[in-house]
């Protein structure tokens, strides 16, 4: 479970915040904790109260059933219960499962990991491919999470941030589902592109069909089936299908070759896109300069060559104060 963390604005359930919890709990028990790790795990607990009170509380049932299973030891020293061998490992689970329960408050189900879902994540400019047993593949971009679960039965990934590729093998009978918020995207055989930004979700569609719509199981709202070169974008409760040419296509899929392309681009969302792959900040002071437009193809990480062109094409100052980067006339 290297490189985790989460989203607190992810609409998880208490169930599945506590599911997240006993997974981090499981892989910190399992021997490969690095640093990298409880780095991650660090940032999933900043990211919600809910997410802190899920792991102490799990964490107090795992330490409590850590001191149960010490207690065999004791035990066998005393005579007196060395004849009854065959009772306590019934006692200790027992007692084990009542206190989790206890502690939990929730069920001893909504507690337990679900053994198949995995988490993926990318930091700030990270890039990472995923490759499942069935054939699909996903790719994340810059500052990405993905939860997986993918059986024999099921094939359901949950995007909680960023943005990601997917290349899927299609199998009629066995569906394979996106969900990125309010939102469910059923693949029809498809190679296709999801953003999940906090108030906004855009699906661009390359090849084969998807469906979307809404998560809710219940849910009566249509759904919208987009075909090749068509994009879909919703925020709040609308939705809208655009087409799109491939060459726009491909300008937002350059960030799997490590570019960010412009193309009559305002400052101001050049600077946007700069800011997702990057942890120094670029900050345009002046509305007027932040509506210029720039055209060029850039290196994700290449903060300085953007801020050269903005200096050379516009005659406009920058200024580096470390954490970011002002640019203004």
């Amino acid at each position: 479970m290297s490189d985790l963390t989460a989203y607190a604005m992810s609409p998880l359930s208490a169930a599945e915040i506590e599911t997240e919890a006993s997974a981090w709990l499981e892989q910190r028990s399992s021997g490969s904790w690095s640093e990298n790790d409880q780095a991650a795990l660090d940032a999933w607990l900043g990211q919600s109260p809910h997410h802190e009170v899920a792991y102490m509380r799990l964490s107090s049932a795992w330490r409590y059933a850590d001191r149960l299973a010490a207690l065999p030891h004791l035990m066998s020293e005393n005579p007196e219960n060395a004849a009854r061998p065959t009772i306590w490992p019934v006692l200790l689970r027992l007692a084990a499962a009542v206190a989790i329960l206890a502690l939990v408050g929730g069920g001893i189900v909504a507690m337990l990991p679900r053994p198949h879902d995995r988490t993926y994540a990318t930091g700030v400019g990270g890039h990472e491919v995923v490759s499942f047993a069935d054939g699909s593949k996903i790719e994340l971009n810059t500052d990405t999470v993905v939860r997986a679960r993918m059986t024999t039965n099921e094939r359901i990934l949950w995007l909680e941030k960023g943005e990601a590729y997917f290349e899927v093998k299609h199998d009629p009978a066995h569906p394979f589902y996106v969900v990125a918020g309010r939102h469910r995207i059923t693949d029809l055989g498809t190679k296709f592109l999801v953003r999940r930004d906090p108030d906004r979700l855009e699906v661009a569609l390359l090849e084969g069909r998807v469906r979307v719509g809404s998560s809710a199981e219940k849910s009566r709202s249509p759904s919208t089936l987009l075909m090749p070169d068509e994009a879909l974008t919703a925020t709040g409760s609308t939705m809208f299908v655009t087409r799109e040419p491939a060459n726009e296509l491909a300008k937002e899929l350059s960030w799997r070759r490590g570019l960010l392309i412009f193309k009559h681009t305002t400052l101001a969302d050049a600077a946007n896109e700069f800011n997702r792959y990057n942890r120094q900040k670029l900050l345009i002071a002046d509305p007027a300069v932040a509506q210029l437009r720039i055209y060029g193809t850039f290196q994700t990480t290449n903060v300085r060559a953007f801020t050269a062109a903005a200096r050379e094409i516009f005659g406009l100052h920058t200024q580096d104060d470390g954490d970011e980067i002002v640019i203004s006339r």
